[in-house]
């Protein structure tokens, strides 16, 4: 295959309102730049080739606005209509959208009915990449499914699982703020809290070590998959019980090397998805185990789903809807600080912020991934503590606009009682009566 026939359709005001709320300098180069993040993209997880993009299709609403940012700037409203410019120059169709309701426009709906049309087009679209973080789109992504499409979300915020689950592939806000920044889109994904021993432990299957060496890229990612197929095989016929996901994904990532990042799970978006694509007999999976129905006994459980040792029923109720991390307790309110400290001393880059902060906590004792970082930065700049935001925000603000913000994302997708938002709360806190340390106050 010399190219892979992508239709692109962004939904301009959902994505950049929710790349700005994070990093403002990095979202006004994504509007003014596009054709630099879309020639990237073009090359960036699409494993049987390189895209070609058949159709590009912006949907703005030329009214539409953001409170500027910037105290020395004479407006206080930037708005949208000064971006599309730059969309033309890149090649994109742009298609008005005005605002039909108090907080709505037509561009899901737009997107919808556009998208649907292609699939019964002249030219068989390979691939279909969705710009936009509104759950709304599920039924579309179940729809291109059916139609053995492939899809990728590129969106800004923490959609719900039942979105991002039905995509092969995700671009969460951290890749495509690289992305825009041209620095490398892989996130390392390694678990949280992983222990010494499993982090350090052999895993009894050696990589060739003629890989790294070799030339032809499409060798390499042949040969890092089976060798990948053999490990997660190997593993999984001789486990005595349920494997843990996270701790065998970091063991294969460290004897594979960088193939598993530059092809993103060679080309499958995930390691479960990879692990899924092996056709495992009696292969069952929850978000954190996997394990043979025939040989083990399936996980506890209750209501269904696979519980999470130490987690108290509400925080898992939410860490299966939302994605949120299972992090210990006594991490979150270290995680809080050490975000206080980079803002404090740093100029705020996601990339390097969810790296430094990772390497401080590991100093610290606490083993908590990029990805997880990542997911408090945001949630925190979605409630309102944003880490560009001078003055800096403290460990306080930061802790309390990141769980305002989990709570209010998942009264959003089912009833929470009071008991039930008092004991996520106590936990994202660490039942804190303050947090010491840091600049936090």
């Amino acid at each position: 295959m010399e190219h892979v026939r992508a239709a692109l359709y962004l939904d301009f005001d959902n994505v950049f309102s929710g790349l700005y709320k994070i990093d403002p300098d990095v979202a006004i180069q994504f509007a003014n730049q596009p054709k630099i993040w879309l020639d990237r993209l073009a090359a960036t997880f699409s494993p049987e080739a390189p895209r070609r993009w058949l159709v590009l299709r912006c949907y703005l609403n030329p009214a539409g606005s953001v409170s500027r940012t910037d105290p020395a700037s004479d407006q206080t409203r930037l708005y949208f209509s000064k971006f599309r410019p730059g969309f033309v120059r890149a090649g994109f169709e742009v298609i008005d959208c005005p605002r039909y309701s108090g907080t709505k426009n037509a561009a899901d709906i737009r997107i919808v009915v556009d998208a649907v049309d292609a699939l019964s087009a002249d030219t068989r679209y390979d691939e279909f990449v969705i710009a936009s973080g509104d759950s709304d789109m599920t039924p579309l992504l179940q729809r291109l499914r059916r139609s053995d499409r492939r899809t990728m979300i590129v969106s800004p915020a923490d959609a719900a699982e039942a979105f991002t689950t039905i995509a092969d592939q995700v671009l969460d806000s951290q890749r495509v703020l690289a992305l825009v920044q041209g620095e490398s889109v892989d996130i390392d994904d390694e678990p949280d809290d992983v222990s010494a021993a499993e982090l350090e432990g052999d895993f009894g299957v050696a990589l060739d070590r003629d890989l790294e060496a070799r030339q032809d890229a499409d060798s390499r990612r042949s040969a890092a998959y089976e060798a990948f197929q053999s490990m997660v095989t190997d593993e999984y016929q001789q486990a005595a019980e349920p494997v843990n996901m996270a701790s065998l994904a970091h063991r294969i990532r460290a004897q594979l090397g960088s193939v598993v990042s530059e092809s993103n799970w060679f080309g499958f978006g995930s390691f479960a998805r990879a692990v899924a694509s092996l056709h495992l007999a009696n292969l069952n999976m929850s978000q954190h185990l996997l394990w043979d129905a025939d040989r083990h006994s399936q996980p506890e459980s209750e209501g269904g789903m696979p519980r999470r040792t130490g987690l108290p029923p509400a925080v898992e109720r939410v860490a299966d809807q939302l994605n949120l991390p299972t992090l210990p307790q006594p991490s979150w309110p270290a995680v809080y600080r050490v975000l206080s400290d980079y803002a404090h001393t740093h100029a705020f880059n996601l990339t390097h912020c969810t790296s430094w902060a990772r390497d401080q906590l590991r100093e610290q004792g606490f083993g908590v991934s990029r990805s997880a970082v990542a997911f408090v930065v945001r949630g925190c700049s979605y409630g309102g503590a944003p880490l560009h935001r001078k003055p800096a925000p403290t460990a306080i603000e930061i802790g309390e606009a990141f769980i305002d913000n989990v709570i209010s994302r998942a009264e959003a997708e089912f009833v929470l009682s009071d008991d039930e938002k008092t004991t996520i709360r106590g936990w994202l806190d660490g039942e804190r009566e303050d947090w010491p340390g840091g600049p936090a106050g």
